[in-house]
């Protein structure tokens, strides 16, 4: 049994850059080849050994409950036609009854809010984050890859990746006191600094474990940058009582909250699939020669 079990999924966002589509459709839905992006992120949270699904959600996000329910009447359906492949494709989509549990965060008052909305659900346990947006690509999943660090060193942990210095301003970033190996032990995280400034190019991306005594530093915390509860205020608050370790984990993270994000996750995953390589590649081919001859 792996010693973190429940994990967190902060999906009350409204998902603005992808207007009008998320006019209805939450964005965690939002169709990444043949699965909502936030089946990629419960798959890798199972894969990691986590029991417990703990969705921070908001108003009009029903399609979220209704995917991981139960359809009866589909299923029957595919049943009497024989389309056993079809109903394979479902079972990732149910959830073992009662290790989904759904809150709701009134007010969108920032990371550190949504987290703190699962204190009750958590006790005393580390725990796991996952924001969805946020695909990580690889042959291993990022979480499970932190899971088995996390034995060894404890406290808080974050997923890290190498960025250019350029682009440092764009994310949280490790102000690193020492590395080993793949871990790097922190001093704290600065908020998209300027590269001048920037104390190291370990970016932070949405994978947490966190020791449950950040819900100690949450309660007490104030208003951060953009008048929100910041979850990185917390875990600066944290570093020398439990400690900061980031981990460089292996794999490819593809921003889908953005929409450049999205087409490259598009782009990617379509081409690990045996069934749609050969003739995306050469339809992809294809487009970039009539690119280049118009130019």
């Amino acid at each position: 049994m792996t010693h973190i079990r429940k994990a967190v999924f902060p999906v009350a966002g409204m998902g603005t850059r992808f207007l009008p589509a998320t006019k209805t459709i939450p964005k965690e839905m939002l169709t990444l080849v043949d699965r909502p992006l936030i089946q990629y992120a419960i798959d890798e949270a199972r894969d990691a050994g986590i029991e417990e699904f703990i969705f921070v959600s908001a108003a009009g996000k029903g399609a979220l409950e209704d995917y991981f329910d139960t359809a009866s009447a589909l299923e029957s359906r595919l049943t009497a036609a024989g389309k056993t492949d079809a109903l394979a494709s479902l079972e990732r989509t149910r959830m073992a009854e009662g290790s989904l549990c759904i809150l709701r965060q009134a007010q969108p008052r920032g990371l550190g809010h949504a987290v703190r909305q699962a204190k009750h659900l958590i006790a005393n346990e580390p725990f796991a984050v996952l924001l969805p947006d946020d695909v990580i690509k690889g042959k291993k999943g990022a979480l499970a890859q932190m899971v088995q660090a996390h034995k060894n060193v404890g406290g808080h942990m974050v997923a890290t990746m190498d960025v250019p210095l350029a682009e440092t301003s764009k994310y949280g970033v490790l102000d690193v006191a020492q590395e080993n190996g793949r871990l790097a032990h922190a001093r704290g995280m600065v908020e998209k600094p300027n590269p001048n400034v920037a104390p190291s190019t370990k970016a932070v991306v949405g994978r947490y474990i966190l020791d449950s005594q950040i819900f100690d530093r949450l309660d007490n915390l104030g208003p951060g940058a953009g008048g929100e509860l910041q979850l990185t205020d917390a875990i600066n608050a944290d570093v020398d009582r439990v400690g900061v370790t980031g981990f460089l984990f292996e794999g490819e993270r593809f921003d889908c909250g953005s929409v450049q994000g999205f087409v490259q996750a598009t782009t990617a995953f379509a081409l690990d699939r045996a069934d749609l390589r050969d003739e995306f590649a050469s339809f992809l081919d294809d487009r970039a020669l009539r690119l280049r001859l118009v130019a």
